[in-house]
């Protein structure tokens, strides 16, 4: 049950953290992990001071993917396709593997950008 308090006199309803899990769409962990690894991304593009063109080439996609994807669309690439991204900003990435909690009886999917 979502928490729901009143702030002004207006109702405000307590999001779960993940934004695409609020709004109902069934793939929400992998939406706001993509969507983590993009904002990595962007932030490393932003930071090299990269122009989409020369971010382009560096990553493998078209200069109108990039584009979309620094647009916070990035339906069309794959999780791979953007951890393979990472790797070619110079970031290593590390996957990890371990059972869920007992109170859980499915596992979920994290991301930890250090």
């Amino acid at each position: 049950m979502k928490k729901q308090r009143v702030v002004r006199g207006i109702p405000v309803e307590e999001g779960s953290g993940n934004v695409y899990a609020d709004l109902g769409y069934a793939d929400s962990e992998s939406m706001l992990v993509k969507a983590e690894l993009a904002a990595k991304i962007a932030e490393i593009i932003q930071r090299r001071a990269l122009t989409q063109t020369d971010a382009a080439r560096i990553l493998g996609l078209t200069q109108p993917k990039i584009s979309a994807l620094l647009k916070g669309q990035f339906r069309g690439i794959s999780e791979h396709r953007l951890l393979e991204c990472l790797t070619r900003l110079g970031r290593d990435v590390r996957i990890v593997v371990k059972p869920a909690p007992r109170s859980r009886p499915n596992g979920r999917l994290f991301l930890s950008v250090a």
